[in-house]
Parts: structure tokens; C-alpha cells; sequence
């Protein structure tokens, strides 16, 4: 695959004609919500096997191997040269990718049965040739230690099917929010503990569950040793049975951070206990924030930095978000909540309005202002084919063991062809 980006003027028809290729191949692997109207600015990934380089001033075949990596004679044959010396400016070369050098990764995916509903299997479904896991969201934590039990058989099942491992996951959501004063209650008692491990296990064993995800947010530092120790508990328990254990930590990026959605993690301690941990990289741009990507690559690295200099690279696995976020102009802090969108729906909207996409490369994120029919502005932050890439090219750099998503449900087939693009995809089941 390679990435185009739409300029002033092009057209489907035109690109197509660019890269070779049938127009209505870009249309089919992009899934285009508007092949008739393409936005400037809008990313496309174009169907080659390889990456075209136009041949620019000053460059030859040696020049152009060096810096792809592959040999002039592979360009030549590749390309059928018949004149290898005198290749002019401008003519379009295919570099031949080797996809017997793509890393094999995990790849897991929370699916929120409370959002999703008995559609939930049916996403499970139509991705599951990219999934390693489905995070199964949630079991959730009562004061007595004891689980609320949730639909979840036929999308357990669907998992199997599709040769991907269910994850339980535990929360300690109470009307919707995550509790502290639940969390510690059960926490501080060993007795809740221990009734709260025999339950999951028990449920675990009854429906066909292969691992154990604890999602308890907003701890507090006065239950950081308490949760170490809960999964201390939970891994000797699940190491008897063949089970995983993992958790979803907030993003950190130094030792110390105060806060009580930070000071209950202990990243050294889960990196140490857990098969793999799932970071949050994602919701720097938020509902009741303002404007801004939702996982901007620079704080991402952040994270991914500080995990590495305390935890195994190979068990970090690095969240990314499958949404955007619409806002309504002026922000004003308490009061705007930005409307979460998906992919399809953002190049929707640009192309109702006209607008034009923009890319920040700071951010490596794009976004765009509109102006709707009741003459409010919004301005939108999504994620696109480049701004996944960057992700996937992050988790190369550190050798990770992979990355997640949150949440499925979200429109955004562009980036299941990526991954396929990257990587291999582990199967454990």
C-alpha cells in the first residue's frame, strides 16, 4: 500500500491513472464515502505491491537502492529497465517490498458490550483475521467482590471462530463511572480479594475465557500495593490453568506522577506480574476537553519511553483509538462536549462542507474546520491512514509486543489493510 494525499484538482480517475491502477481498486480498499467528491487533504491508500518514487534531479538507480534498502538489480527487473544508466526525471519506479520482513505482532481489540450490544459479535467477526485478543468490556466489580454477569457467550464464541483470544475484563465502573471508594473497599479486604479471583476463574472456566484483563482505574495511590498484590494473586492463580493476565494502565511518561488516575499503577510492578500490559495511549483529546488529537504521536512516544525504561518491550502493548472527535466552537471549558466520530463519518462531513483536511506533523493527526448550516464552526480531530502509520512505525521502533484498539464498532477500514501492510498477526488459540 502506499499513501496519497488528495491535492487540489485530482480526482479518483486521475490518481488512478498516476499509480496504474483501477480507480475502482482505491475506491474498494478505502471504502470511500465519497468517490464522487474526494476532499483535499484527505488521505487514500493506493493498492501497489510496493511504493512508487519518482525519479527526481540528481538521482540514479545506486542512489535510489541506498535508499529503499534494495539492490539496483531488483529495481531494474522489478521495472523491466532496458536502459539502467539513464533512468530520466520523472519516471515512476516501483520499489519491491519484502513481506517476508514484516514483524509479527499481537494485536487486541476491547469491544464494550454495554455500547455495542448483541451487535458486538458481528464486529468481532468482520476483523477478526486482524486480532491476536477481544478485550471483552465488562465484568463489573461489586462491594461485596463479587462480578455483575454480562451477555457475553456468543461473542465469546465468535472470538473462537475467528481463532482470536477472549479476554475477561474487570472494572470497577459503578453508574458509569469508575469508583475509588468501590475499588478500595474490595482492595483493602483480603477476604474480597480472594472471593473476586474464585469468581472470575469460575466464570473463566465456565464460558470458555483464555485470559484475565483488570481494568481498575482511579485507584489512588493508597491502593497501589494492593493492586500489585491482587495480581501477584491473580497470577499464580491463572498460571495453574494456562491462563493470560494482563491490565490497562493510564498513561504515564515519568516515575511519580500525581494524580489519582495515575498513582494506583504501578508500571515496573505490571510489567514484572502481567503477560502483557495495555497502555492508554489515547484521550489527550477528550469530550470535555479542548480541540486536539485524541493521540498525538509526540505524547504517545512519551509513554512508550517510559514504559520501555521500566517494563519488558515485549509486553507493552500500545493503545490506539479507532474515533475522533467533533467540536463546537468557541470551546468553553464545562461546558462544550465534543461529539465522538469515526473515520468515515469525518470524511463525510468534510466532504459535505468543503472542507479542507489539514495535517499536524507534530501531532502526526489530521483535522479540519467546518462551518454547519446553523452557522456554527467545529473543528475536528480524526485518525487517518498516515496517522496510523505512524503509530504502527512507533511500535517497530521499540520492538513492541504489539498494539490494541479502543473500541470496536468504529468505522475505519483503512486501517485493517494497514496492519495487514505492517505486520504478521499472531494467532494464539
Amino acid at each position: 500500500m502506499q499513501i496519497h494525499v488528495v491535492s487540489a484538482g485530482e480526482s479518483l480517475w486521475s490518481i488512478a491513472q498516476t499509480y496504474g491502477v483501477p480507480f475502482q481498486s482505491i475506491t474498494d480498499v478505502n471504502q470511500l464515502p465519497n468517490p464522487d467528491q474526494l476532499v483535499i487533504g484527505q488521505a487514500l491508500l493506493i493498492p501497489v505491491a510496493g511504493r512508487l518514487h519518482w525519479v527526481e534531479p540528481g538521482e540514479n538507480l545506486w542512489t535510489i537502492s541506498q535508499r529503499y534498502d534494495v539492490s539496483v538489480e531488483e529495481l531494474v527487473n522489478t521495472n523491466q529497465i532496458e536502459y539502467p544508466e539513464n533512468i530520466p526525471v520523472g519516471f515512476r519506479l516501483l520499489i519491491p517490498t519484502d513481506y517476508r520482513q514484516r514483524p509479527a505482532v499481537d494485536v487486541g481489540a476491547y469491544v464494550d458490550l454495554g455500547i455495542t450490544g448483541a451487535e458486538s459479535p458481528q464486529y468481532v467477526d468482520e476483523v477478526g483475521q486482524y486480532l491476536t485478543y477481544v478485550q471483552i468490556f465488562s465484568y463489573e466489580l461489586n462491594a461485596d467482590g463479587t462480578l455483575t454477569p454480562i451477555d457475553d457467550q456468543a461473542i465469546i464464541n465468535t472470538a473462537y471462530a475467528n481463532r482470536v483470544v477472549p479476554l475477561m475484563v474487570i472494572t470497577n465502573l459503578e453508574e458509569g463511572a469508575f469508583s475509588t471508594e468501590l475499588v478500595t473497599t474490595v482492595l483493602q479486604s483480603e477476604e474480597l480479594q480472594n472471593r473476586l479471583l474464585d469468581e472470575s476463574i469460575a466464570i473463566m472456566e465456565e464460558k470458555g475465557y483464555l485470559g484475565l484483563d483488570f481494568d481498575l482505574e482511579y485507584l489512588g495511590a493508597q491502593n497501589r500495593e494492593a493492586y500489585n498484590e491482587l495480581m501477584r494473586k491473580a497470577k499464580v492463580r491463572l498460571d495453574e490453568r494456562g491462563y493470560f493476565l494482563s491490565s490497562a494502565l493510564a498513561p504515564q511518561v515519568e516515575p511519580g506522577m500525581t494524580g489519582v488516575l495515575y498513582e494506583g499503577h504501578d508500571y515496573a510492578a505490571h510489567g514484572e506480574i502481567a503477560d502483557f500490559v495495555f497502555l492508554m495511549t489515547y484521550e489527550w483529546g477528550w469530550t470535555g476537553g479542548p480541540p486536539m488529537a485524541v493521540a498525538p504521536i509526540s505524547q504517545v512516544r512519551r509513554v512508550i519511553e517510559y514504559a520501555a525504561s521500566v517494563m519488558p518491550n515485549d509486553k507493552i502493548m500500545m493503545g490506539i483509538p479507532l474515533y475522533g472527535y467533533d467540536w463546537t466552537l468557541p470551546f468553553v471549558e464545562g461546558e462544550t462536549r465534543a461529539r465522538a466520530i469515526d473515520h468515515q463519518e469525518a470524511i463525510s462531513l468534510a466532504a459535505t462542507y468543503n472542507a479542507n483536511i489539514e495535517y499536524d506533523e507534530v501531532a502526526q493527526s489530521p483535522f479540519f474546520n467546518y462551518v454547519d448550516e446553523n452557522g456554527v464552526e467545529h473543528e475536528v480531530w480524526f485518525e487517518d491512514a498516515r496517522s496510523m502509520q505512524a503509530k504502527f512505525d512507533l511500535v517497530k521502533e521499540f520492538g513492541l509486543r504489539g498494539f490494541y484498539y479502543w473500541v470496536l464498532g468504529w468505522e475505519f477500514p483503512q486501517n485493517w489493510v494497514l496492519i495487514e501492510d505492517n505486520f504478521v498477526v499472531n494467532k494464539r488459540v
